[in-house]
């Protein structure tokens, strides 16, 4: 079995190609990062395909705060750029949803099987929670655009298999009418040897709660502030992360008592950040699978996290974090308020947390996954 690998970004695509390397599986990872960046983020000479000027547009519209604006056109631009590689001798294409569309016909002319990866909810599914969740504190939506969701239904619908990273994702699929045999769920994994609890448990003489994701309304940013004002007096909250565009009147005009708000920070603090915090809380209205949580549950920081967020896949109510129903003020601010007010339970949940994480959520487990869908997909 041989698999081209195609992404327009990093996500978790570099991981999957040094996977399948290691199993003599990959032909070719087409990506938009130069074949150096690549071995110097993964420790290994991957064969590629590179689109380097796709990541300089990227990252100037970055600089330009352009936001999704220039999505369709870079998903369009790299389809058209992975249509022209070589085919012959893979068996599976596994492309990135909207950086896909055109280089599926030309896989498919081949004689490959087409694999979707969608690292979230059914686009449309994620266009309405979004759109809900921006009108509730009028403020302006950053959403899909209707090219961006036009070319994605159109992915799903040409696509063998869709793989999504979560229940919850793929139950969005479901509720559209998706045969279950078409939906490949398969969890993330996390880098163990980077996200590790430490040594000495942690002591806060305050509970720290932490955040750590884009700050704004798609991680339910607001329903946070509300369900922790009443308990500011008894904790602190971190926000770890970029500001979302527009999102910074909200922050002025919220109560921020005992809250800090830290900004970006780099991949290498992270690990130390999970294990000076007491709980972790991502209170998502849509996800897929965030990575964030994984790392916090394998450095022993127990995770209150929502249904959209995957908790289905990834709590065990109780046990490792605490799942609440999504959007609900009430249930976060129930579930902050039991895990500050018992150091013993965020204690035992967050030993619990380290041996969940463990079972079946690396990024060995992960492409082990892969491989066996891949090969129930050829048979």
């Amino acid at each position: 079995m041989k698999v081209i690998v195609s992404t327009h970004g990093r996500f978790h695509a570099f991981e999957l190609a040094r996977g399948l390397l290691k199993h003599d599986a990959l032909q070719q990872l087409i990506t938009p990062y130069p074949g150096w960046a690549i071995r110097k983020l993964v420790g290994e000479t991957i064969p590629t395909n590179s689109a380097t000027w796709i990541e300089v547009t990227k990252r100037i519209s970055d600089k330009l705060k352009l936001g999704n604006k220039p999505d369709a056109f870079i998903g369009r631009k790299f389809a058209n750029f992975a249509s022209r590689t070589k085919m012959t001798g893979a068996n599976i294409f596994v492309g990135w949803s909207n950086a896909s569309l055109e280089a599926i016909p030309v896989a498919r002319d081949a004689g490959l099987k087409i694999v979707i990866e969608r690292g979230s909810s059914h686009i449309e599914h994620q266009t309405e929670v979004l759109r809900q969740g921006y009108q509730t504190y009028g403020l302006r939506a950053a959403l899909p655009s209707a090219e961006v969701i036009e070319r994605e239904v159109k992915e799903y619908e040409f696509a063998d298999a869709i793989t999504v990273p979560s229940q919850f994702a793929a139950k969005t699929f479901l509720d559209r009418g998706f045969e279950a045999d078409k939906i490949i769920v398969n969890n993330y994994g996390v880098d163990l040897s980077r996200f590790r609890q430490a040594d000495q448990t942690k002591k806060n003489d305050i509970p720290k709660i932490l955040f750590v994701g884009l700050v704004g309304i798609r991680k339910g940013i607001p329903n946070l502030l509300k369900a922790f004002e009443p308990l500011s007096t008894q904790a602190e909250l971190h926000l770890v992360g970029p500001i979302e565009p527009g999102f910074d009147n909200f922050l002025r005009d919220s109560p921020l008592e005992n809250v800090v708000v830290n900004g970006a920070i780099s991949q290498n603090e992270l690990p130390a950040l999970y294990q000076s915090a007491d709980i972790f809380c991502l209170p998502s209205l849509e996800e897929g699978l965030p990575l964030v949580s994984l790392q916090a549950l394998a450095c022993g920081c127990p995770v209150v996290t929502t249904e959209a967020a995957a908790a289905a896949d990834i709590i065990k109510d109780g046990e490792n974090g605490i799942a609440v129903e999504d959007n609900s003020v009430a249930a976060l601010n129930e579930a902050l308020r039991t895990t500050i007010n018992d150091s013993e339970l965020r204690i035992s949940m967050g030993a619990k947390a380290v041996a969940s994480i463990k079972d079946g959520f690396s990024w060995e487990h992960y492409v082990d996954r892969a491989m066996m869908a891949y090969k129930n997909l050829l048979q």
